[in-house]
C-alpha cells in the first residue's frame, strides 16, 4: 500500500533532508511505501532530488509551485489527486522570513513572509483536509519555529507568522481528534539552512542539521495508527542562538 507524502518546501535544507529520509528508511521497511510528491518554488532543486529519492528507490512526483499563490496550491491538490488519488501525509514546510529590527520592516517585508507562512499554510491545509477527514485517516504536520512561542526582536514578522502557524495546527487539531486525522507542531531551534544567510556560516558550528529535524518527522509518521504525536521540540544543545 502506498502513502501519497506532500511535502512543500521541499527543494533544500529541512524539505529535502526529510524526502531523502523518508526514501531511506523506506529501504528497510517492506511495509513502508511512501510516494513523494515535492513541490518547491523552484522546478531545478526538486527536479534534482527527485532523482535521488528515485535512485533510493522510492516514487516521486515533481511539481513546481508557489503557496503563495492560491491558483498554484489548487493546481498542486488537483495533479496530486489526479495523479494517486488521495493524500495521506501534508508536510507544511515551506516557509520564509525577513529578520530585521521593527522599525526597519516594510509592507513587503510583511507581505512576503505573511503570503508562505500564513496564507498558503492556511489555504493548502484547507484544501487538504477535507481528503483526509473524508477517509478517516491522514497527517499533517506543521513545522513552526521556536519562534511560535519565543519572541526574538529581530523576528517581530516572522514569529508573528509562526504564532499563528502554530494556532492554525492548535485549532486544526481539534477537527483531526473527530475524524482520525493526526497533527503534528514541529517546533525547532536553529537549523542550518539557506534562510540564515550568511550568517549561517558563522553560526554553523552551534546550529542543528537539517537531517536531525527529518528524522523525528519521519518517525513521528510512521507510529502505530493508534499513536498521534501532538509536538516535537528540538533545540541546539546550547539553547537558541538569539536568546
Amino acid at each position: 500500500m502506498q502513502d501519497i507524502i506532500l511535502l512543500t518546501g521541499a527543494g533544500k535544507g529541512i524539505g529535502r533532508a526529510i524526502a531523502l529520509d523518508f526514501s531511506s528508511k523506506a529501504q528497510n521497511n517492506i511495509s513502508f511505501n511512501p510516494v513523494l510528491v515535492l513541490c518547491s518554488r523552484t522546478y531545478s532543486e526538486i527536479a534534482t532530488l527527485a532523482e535521488e529519492c528515485a535512485e533510493l528507490g522510492t516514487k516521486v512526483l515533481p511539481i513546481e509551485a508557489d503557496i503563495a499563490k492560491p491558483d498554484d496550491i489548487d493546481r498542486l491538490v488537483r495533479q496530486t489527486l489526479e495523479e494517486f488519488g488521495t493524500i495521506d501525509c501534508l508536510i507544511n514546510n515551506a516557509g520564509v522570513g525577513r529578520f530585521k529590527s521593527l522599525t526597519e520592516l516594510t509592507e513587503e517585508d510583511f507581505d512576503y513572509t505573511m503570503s508562505v507562512n500564513m496564507k498558503g499554510t492556511f489555504f493548502l491545509t484547507q484544501k487538504v483536509f477535507p481528503i483526509m477527514e473524508k477517509k478517516r485517516s491522514g497527517h499533517i504536520f506543521f513545522i513552526t519555529s521556536i519562534a511560535a512561542e519565543t519572541a526574538f526582536k529581530n523576528s517581530s514578522v516572522y514569529s508573528m507568522s509562526k504564532f499563528g502557524q502554530k494556532g492554525l495546527a492548535e485549532t486544526i487539531r481539534l477537527y483531526g481528534r473527530e475524524c482520525n486525522v493526526k497533527i503534528t507542531n514541529v517546533m525547532t531551534g536553529a537549523v542550518y539552512t539557506p534562510m540564515w544567510g550568511d550568517a549561517g556560516n558563522e553560526f554553523k558550528n552551534v546550529m542543528m542539521m537539517p537531517e536531525d529535524i527529518a528524522g523525528p518527522i519521519v518517525d513521528a509518521y510512521l507510529q502505530p495508527p493508534r499513536t498521534s504525536v501532538e509536538e516535537i521540540v528540538l533545540r541546539p544543545v546550547g539553547g537558541d542562538i538569539n536568546s
